[in-house]
């Protein structure tokens, strides 16, 4: 028997009425009676007409979708503005109407947010890795420069959520499980509570409709058996407070089936081990009254341990402040209650909706001008400001997809410098990302901790409140590479990554100089930076840096350098370019002369394997590739073990010693290099000096002692090859050069 999402059955239900026009600026005015009212009115009457005749899924209108989208944000409470972009958020999209058409009508500051909204209409997150990072990055830099994007984004999302039922089912479970994975933990990252639980609650019922069902009946029952208990532990709570003179307000709340779920998960219990399904909350006038409703709960009732969080004196990041306690309350139930003031709980409940401060700019104005921008909405801008910052540091989309949305679940733990300032990060960090939290400098630099006055390890992951004391050396100027795996903050993980290509790079660069250097040498030439200004661009770089870089790793063969210089004739000497590669006219590699392949059709192509590369003097054979031709591995190949059972695959090869006439092959070898100055241009010289080329070199692991490098070479032949590594392994800067065999 399938089970029938509540969601799904819930669309078909009867539909209310579309807010008049009238309804919707009466509401607004309700709590704005500044705001412009022919403004409201136009934008109304606008979208209307250009929605026209357009219909929903549903059947509806398609204009009841902008309508009841602005009423979700007149529920926040939020600026006209942001309100008449709601209703003509979806304009441009689906109809004939153009940004500077709306420009015309409804001024500059409108046009921007419906151009922000209408770049990243399609935030799809499910698949194509690659566009969805691209989508998200588009998203959160349109998000980081007016934040009303996002809050009309969220309601946007609300609403499509609450008439999923119309929507095909594959498209149900897609669009949920984007809900769930981005849209509903940008809302909890705004402070949108409501948003965010209502989200979650949608999404959970398509993902998984038995255990919402269940869960919900389990609710209901429990609300009936308890409703009696419920009052009476009220009623109790409002005697004790009224005992030591505070007055509040006390009600009672019941959890979200997704949050039940999530917790029923997080601590592997069943649905009748979960004790808190209900909590009260406490709502006063002044902090102060906070801690006394404390002192008279915690005096009253014993505390249950590991259960209390002052989230008033260390607020969350998206500013929500509250203090959390659970006491054995009457005849020894478990009670959980969360006292705040009204302040903090219309901000709880609206989060950065709550301040009416929506923009960075409008913030920076304030400060300027002497106004004190709430601590709220800083720390609420803080982690999307972070997440720009690691944007423009050039972080790939695919590392920052995958750490957005995972800073996007994580709780966080706050930690202390030795001076007091709060750091606060995702659970299970380590002091080394907050190192870098403090600054990106201090985590390049840092060698060592003390965690609450006693030397840890860098690894040791943080608790709550502890005291952080950084230890840092000028000697170190790049961190191990082997910390991007190790560190939990997106911002560390960039941060690593930049230091040490920046490291790699400048050793490229100095590798690259190096060699051209040595082969300029020979033809008496000078190196003159402003000559290669002008010779990378024929070869498709700009920068003299970037195109050393490239000569460094191999990518830019000397040869090209010195015909882009016009030196390849120099002094007629044909040693300038060491030999030349087996290509036909489009460069690519074709040795079809050089082997000999018994038994194999003519017009057949062959190509030498670019995993290990062979050359002459090795025995080899050839695997066919279907129709693409055959490949020719050194018989010492690891690649050729998965195919011992296809022997109709092999073809018997043997190199054409009439036809090498001295062309270059690849060898693929493997190269330890002593951490040392000038390491990577002795490897250069060696290989230059015997008459090779490095075709391509790329560093594979980096450790404080040693380099290893994965290193394709072009050289006559083995005799050739083995002088090479001979040379290379008497170099006092190699610890060990080898044949690669795969």
């Amino acid at each position: 028997m399938s089970t029938i999402s509540p969601i799904i059955a819930g669309a078909k239900k009867q539909k209310r009425p579309m807010m008049r026009q009238y309804e919707l600026v009466e509401k607004v005015l309700s709590y704005d009676p500044d705001a412009d009212e022919d403004l409201l009115h136009r934008a109304y009457v606008y979208a209307m007409k250009a929605h026209g005749d357009q219909k929903r899924a549903s059947g509806d209108p398609y204009f009841s979708h902008p309508l009841e989208v602005a009423g979700i944000l007149t529920d926040l409470r939020l600026d006209d503005a942001t309100i008449a972009t709601a209703l003509l958020h979806d304009v441009v999209e689906d109809t004939d109407t153009t940004l500077a058409g709306i420009e015309r009508l409804f001024g500059a500051e409108i046009a921007g947010l419906v151009e922000g909204l209408t770049k990243i209409r399609r935030l799809d997150l499910i698949s194509r890795e690659a566009a969805q990072a691209e989508n998200l990055r588009k998203f959160l830099l349109a998000v980081s420069r007016d934040v009303r994007v996002l809050l009309v984004k969220l309601a946007d999302r609300l609403h499509n959520m609450r008439t999923l039922g119309f929507m095909p089912e594959h498209k149900r479970k897609r669009i949920a499980e984007e809900t769930m994975d981005i849209y509903a933990p940008l809302a909890g990252r705004m402070g949108l509570h409501t948003v965010r639980e209502e989200l979650e609650d949608l999404a959970f019922q398509v993902l998984n409709p038995q255990a919402y069902t269940q869960i919900r009946e389990r609710l209901r029952e429990l609300e009936a058996e308890s409703a009696d208990t419920l009052t009476e532990i009220q009623g109790e709570i409002e005697k004790v407070l009224k005992r030591h003179g505070v007055t509040a307000q006390v009600s009672g709340r019941r959890k979200k089936p997704y949050s039940i779920w999530r917790k029923m998960r997080m601590k592997r219990l069943s649905l009748s081990q979960v004790t808190d399904i209900f909590g009260f909350r406490v709502i006063v006038d002044e902090v102060e009254e906070c801690y006394r409703v404390l002192g008279a709960i915690h005096q009253t009732w014993k505390i249950v341990p590991g259960r209390f969080k002052d989230y008033i004196s260390t607020p969350k990041l998206n500013g929500y402040r509250s203090i959390h306690t659970t006491v054995r309350g009457p005849k020894g139930r478990p009670v959980e209650l969360q006292i705040r003031t009204t302040r903090m709980h219309e901000v709880a409940e609206r989060g950065v909706a709550a301040h009416g401060i929506y923009k960075d700019a409008r913030d920076q104005e304030e400060s300027e001008a002497g106004v004190t921008v709430p601590a709220e909405i800083s720390n609420a801008y803080s982690w999307l400001r972070e997440m720009v910052e690691r944007l423009e540091e050039g972080e790939t989309p695919r590392g920052f997809l995958e750490h957005t949305k995972l800073e996007l679940f994580t709780d966080q733990v706050f930690c202390f410098t030795p001076k007091g300032d709060l750091i606060v990060l995702p659970r299970g960090a380590t002091a080394i990302d907050f190192a870098y939290a403090v600054h990106t400098d201090v985590g390049n630099a840092t060698v060592g901790c003390r965690i609450n006055g006693h030397h840890e390890p860098l690894l040791t992951q943080l608790n709550n409140g502890d005291e952080v004391e950084i230890i840092t050396s000028r000697a170190q100027e790049v961190p191990p590479e082997a910390w991007e795996k190790l560190v939990v903050t997106g911002k560390a993980r960039s941060a690593i990554r930049r230091a040490n290509r920046l490291a790699s790079r400048a050793d490229y660069i100095g590798l690259g100089e190096d060699i051209l250097e040595r082969w300029l040498e020979k033809l008496d030439h000078r190196l003159d930076k402003g000559e290669l200004a002008q010779a990378f661009p024929k070869l498709g770089v700009l920068d003299v840096e970037d195109g050393l870089e490239a000569l460094g790793r191999g990518e830019i063969p000397v040869g090209d350098v010195l015909r882009a210089m016009g030196l390849d004739g120099a002094k007629g000497e044909e040693t300038a370019i060491p030999g030349k590669r087996a290509t036909d006219a489009e460069g690519q590699l074709n040795v079809r002369g050089a082997v000999i392949a018994r038994g194999l059709e003519r017009d057949l192509p062959i190509r030498i394997s670019p995993l290990t590369g062979a050359v002459p003097g090795e025995r080899i054979v050839g695997i066919r590739e279907g129709g693409e031709g055959v490949t020719v591995y050194p018989i010492f190949a690891a690649a050729l073990e998965k195919y011992e059972e296809a022997t109709n695959r092999w073809v018997d090869l043997a190199w054409n010693e009439a036809e090498l006439d001295g062309a270059l092959f690849p060898a693929r070898i493997m190269i330890v290099v002593h951490n040392e100055v000038g390491a990577l241009a002795e490897v250069a010289r060696i290989i230059g000096e015997r008459g090779a080329n490095i075709e391509n070199l790329i560093m594979t692991h980096r450790a404080s002692d040693f380099y290893d490098f994965d290193t394709m070479i072009e050289v006559r032949d083995l005799d050739h090859l083995n002088d090479i590594l001979a040379s290379l392994n008497h170099s006092p800067v190699v610890s060990q050069a080898t044949r690669f065999s795969g």
